[in-house]
């Protein structure tokens, strides 16, 4: 009995090396989780009967450490919760966050499963409630006309009244100027000019000028007068501020003046590019510029439109959205990361080294975004390493040795017992 019971112990040693061995091998795998054998005692009849590995469980509770990579496509669970991934209608979990892009534009894992979220409509609107395979089509993005100029600047406030009337050709006429690209229906670039003129105390003339071309032309020329007309003849749009240097109210040819709220006037341009693109309608919000007494400064100049683009890579945010970058500087959401929890993980169905499947003991999967409920947070450009300790390890494995060893004896001992025995007679 007693050999029998020391080579129940060798084999469940035995599997526990293995285990140890097999942690130890992966302490650099992306998304490994250590496992670690757990005994049991046998008993038959009542009697001892040695030992043996009733269950190997993984550790889910210790997170693997965050390695930045840089990588756009790299991601690391912190906390709770799985990616979800596919592949010919299998469905796996995984931790191991370091993905690529394949041939068909699907995001994939190291194994060739499919990353899963939500994707969007044709709208661009999120299909909340629908998994499917994220993917980003290779398809380019079409010119998009300007709209809007996000403009904001800081006018002088004790700059000089010019002596001479605005004149585009004469540097001296004007106190500042300002450029910004609008793009038209084709995705043509097109130079839109500001010119600020002061005209007074807390009074400034704007004039708008297109590739070098005045928004609205000016009248024909006047006869000579004896004196020289006032500065800031041309139309245009004159803005005024209070005596705090805030905006105050905009008038003028250009101008759209809200009937209750100054604030939400609007400044607005239209002209016609050559090319055969459409005419082009551009919003300006004055509301936020100001004259203080510090130099001219321009803090926003940012139009909405954009020039046709092909497709450059893909990236994630943290928060899971996915996102196709292209080569004319925009990007567009395409997905949503979706990720999976379970009530009991260490039910899941061990696939390979770092992926598992929904059993009955792991129970269904939750699912959710990313930082919801008990699912844990993403880091983008990252991704989550084993949690294995190695120097526990190492020490677990020298304990595993021994009790080798000893179990070694065990038989040993055993054995001359026996043969005492038979020499007896």
């Amino acid at each position: 009995m007693s050999m029998s019971i020391g080579l129940s112990g060798l084999r469940a040693t035995s599997e526990s090396l293995g285990v140890i061995s097999h942690n130890i091998a992966n302490v650099s795998t992306a998304g490994f989780k250590s496992a670690r054998a757990e005994f049991a005692a046998v008993y038959g009849g009542g009697q001892p009967g040695g030992v043996e590995v009733n269950n190997v469980s993984q550790n889910f509770d210790r997170d693997g450490d965050v390695v930045n990579t840089g990588r756009a496509l790299d991601l690391a669970i912190s906390g709770n919760g799985f990616f979800m991934t596919s592949l010919n209608g299998q469905t796996a979990f995984t931790r191991a966050g370091t993905f690529n892009r394949d041939a068909n534009n699907y995001i994939v894992s190291g194994n060739g499963m499919r990353l899963q979220g939500n994707m969007v409509n044709e709208a661009g609107e999120l299909q909340q409630g629908v998994i499917e395979d994220l993917r980003v089509d290779g398809a380019g993005l079409p010119a998009k006309a300007s709209t809007r100029v996000d403009f904001t600047a800081n006018l002088k406030a004790d700059a000089e009244i010019p002596a001479t009337a605005f004149d585009v050709e004469d540097a001296t006429s004007y106190n500042f100027s300002q450029s910004s690209e609008v793009f038209d229906s084709l995705g043509t670039r097109h130079v839109m000019t500001q010119y600020f003129v002061k005209t007074g105390a807390n009074e400034w003339q704007q004039h708008f000028y297109v590739d070098g071309e005045p928004v609205n032309p000016a009248p024909p020329p006047a006869p000579p007068a004896p004196a020289p007309a006032k500065p800031g003849s041309l139309p245009g749009v004159t803005m005024t501020f209070d005596s705090e240097g805030k905006f105050s109210s905009v008038t003028g040819t250009n101008a759209v003046v809200h009937p209750t709220d100054a604030k939400l006037s609007q400044i607005s341009l239209a002209f016609t590019p050559n090319g055969g693109a459409n005419p082009v309608n551009v919003t300006m919000s004055p509301a936020a510029m100001t004259q203080y007494a510090g130099e001219f400064s321009v803090s926003r100049n940012q139009p909405d439109g954009y020039t046709a683009g092909e497709l450059a890579g893909i990236r994630f945010e943290s928060n899971g959205d996915m996102y196709a970058v292209f080569t004319n500087g925009q990007d567009q959401i395409k997905g949503k990361v979706v990720m999976a929890n379970f009530a009991n993980p260490n039910g899941l169905r061990q696939g390979d080294g770092t992926s598992w499947h929904q059993s009955f003991a792991s129970g269904a999967a939750v699912m959710g975004d990313p930082g919801t409920g008990t699912l844990g947070t993403l880091t983008a450009g990252a991704y989550e390493g084993s949690n294995v300790d190695l120097t526990g390890e190492l020490v677990n494995l020298m304990t595993a040795q021994r009790n080798y060893q000893a179990n070694s004896k065990s038989i040993s001992a055993a054995d001359k017992m026996t043969q005492v025995l038979f020499n007896s007679f």
